[in-house]
């Protein structure tokens, strides 16, 4: 699902594919005999870091920087390299390894993330080195971009309201399809959970650990599911806060998504229309109505930005879910707005739907780390679309979707007016590209793992708490379940409950009774 954003405006989203994952398996599975028999990957367990200081004007001086060295396929570990940019925080008091965070997404790249949101995690610093990283074809690991495909592909999709010629529509997506191929380089067909999992053992070898410490929020939920199906023996005390599911399919997740972001966008015109100075008046019907309004004019009259660009209806619809991930971006989401909507000023929202990367870059052909100016400025939403479509093992054929675009259409504007689009789109960008791995829907379950903690909260609007009661049950005895009954994505940087319960294990290994529950801070 989508990221765990700190609580500073972040990235855009959408777009792209990758090619079946199942030949990393052979070569990843963790038993001896499978060790003996796959590719010899000593020299990637067998490298160290080299850590020096993070190089940036507003990079924290104690934040420090280093990479590891991964094979682009674990199958054929000669055809290639890539390298993946980490970030850390050193442990503060006595050391008892590292502990990993990933931040969601898919897509969203770690070491900006902790770089200006590192103060939440300060606590585990008493016993780890907080350490986090870009995954492949993210940030600065060798990024993905989709150039004008996600673009392309939105407007192909909108450009006939009656659908009366959805073999356009499919042509346009091959069309964008393509574009994300030649704008992403060799890394695009080894994209995947699957093989960021295994990318998640290198790093754990190269930090020196026998077991993995890992914290994941959101997307990075399923990437702990299946580091622990594939390195059971391997997995030390793993958190997975914000569920994601690892059964329903995209299409499914993609109305799911939609619901919860409109009712996020409810809450948040409810709050606005009680200040005076909110853009949309004091009125919530006829604000949310202005919204709709909003994000269709734009897709019909874009505005042109600082940056010589183009911003879209659905450059907003990106830009207002990225506000609405915690009530504490609100206030400054309100102003983006009033900016907008009063003076015609893209900025606010594009500091939301942008987080300032470059607009413009090629791709790290070599393998080698980018600056971080050079990121791609599609790099979030091209990764999260190349990582879901690897994960999902449906293809519709084009019969099947001509058959069904009117009626999925129809399905997602009914769950939002404003999000059903955006979704849509999503999960019409795995049209043209390769079957994704089924390994995650047929094989994480039932786990042989030590326990680990599952946080779900009941008012997240990106993965719905069902998703951790169902997860759960799929993954058996070893998953604790932790019912956080507070508001907004995620429970560890918006409960003080969640917050000491999930360090209170990572720290002590003291788990909270499966099913227990924080209420909300003022009640705790």
């Amino acid at each position: 699902m989508l990221a765990k954003l700190s609580r500073r405006p972040a990235v855009r989203r959408c777009a792209v594919t990758a090619t079946a994952a199942a030949t990393l398996l052979a070569a990843g599975l963790p038993t001896a005999a499978a060790e003996r028999a796959g590719p010899d990957l000593s020299r990637f367990y067998g490298q160290e870091i080299h850590w020096t200081r993070c190089k940036g004007a507003d990079v924290p001086t104690d934040l420090q920087c280093g990479k590891v060295t991964v094979p682009l396929d674990y199958a054929r570990p000669r055809a290639g390299t890539l390298d993946l940019a980490l970030a850390r925080y050193r442990a503060t008091g006595p050391k008892r390894g590292s502990v990993l965070l990933n931040f969601g997404g898919p897509g969203g790249a770690g070491v900006s993330e902790l770089a200006g949101g590192g103060k939440d995690f300060m606590g585990l610093t008493n016993a780890y080195d907080v350490v986090t990283f870009d995954p492949r074809g993210v940030g600065r690991s060798s990024p993905v971009s989709c150039g004008n495909g996600v673009d392309e592909a939105s407007v192909a999709e909108a450009g006939d309201p009656d659908l009366t010629h959805p073999q356009d529509v499919l042509r346009q997506l091959r069309k964008a399809a393509a574009e994300c191929a030649r704008h992403s380089g060799p890394v695009l067909p080894y994209i995947g959970t699957t093989y960021a999992a295994h990318d998640l053992d290198v790093m754990r070898q190269a930090l020196g650990d026998k077991k993995l410490n890992y914290l994941g929020f959101s997307y990075g939920t399923r990437l702990g599911a299946v580091y622990a199906a594939q390195f059971p023996k391997k997995v030390g005390r793993l958190v997975l806060d914000g569920v994601d599911t690892l059964t329903e399919p995209m299409s499914e997740q993609g109305i799911a998504g939609a619901e919860g972001q409109q009712t996020a966008l409810d809450d948040f015109v409810d709050w606005c229309v009680q200040d005076i100075a909110c853009p949309l008046g004091q009125d919530a019907r006829r604000a949310g109505e202005q919204v709709v309004q909003l994000v269709h004019s734009l897709d019909e009259d874009p505005v042109s930005t600082d940056l010589a660009q183009q911003f879209t209806g659905q450059d907003l619809v990106g830009a207002i879910g990225q506000g609405l991930y915690s009530e504490e971006l609100w206030p400054s989401l309100e102003r983006a707005l009033a900016q907008l909507v009063e003076d015609g000023d893209t900025r606010g929202v594009m500091a939301f739907a942008h987080g300032g990367f470059s607009p413009s870059a090629p791709h790290a052909g070599d393998g080698g780390l980018v600056d971080e100016d050079d990121v791609p400025l599609d790099n979030l939403p091209a990764a999260l679309m190349a990582i879901n479509c690897a994960d999902d093992p449906d293809r519709p054929s084009a019969g099947q979707l001509t058959k069904d675009l009117a009626r999925l259409r129809a399905q997602y504007e009914q769950a939002s007016p404003v999000f059903g689009r955006y979704r849509l789109t999503q999960l019409l960008m795995c049209y043209g590209r390769p079957k994704g791995t089924d390994y995650i829907r047929d094989k994480v379950r039932d786990l042989r793992s030590p326990r680990m903690l599952l946080v779900g909260t009941r008012g997240d609007p990106a993965t719905p708490y069902r998703w951790t009661v169902e997860t759960a049950k799929r993954l058996g005895s070893s998953a604790v379940v932790l019912d956080n009954r507070g508001e907004g994505h995620t429970g560890y940087g918006s409960s003080k409950c969640v917050h000491r319960k999930v360090d209170d294990f990572l720290l002590y290994g003291s788990l909270p009774p499966s099913g227990s529950s924080c209420g909300p801070d003022e009640d705790a």
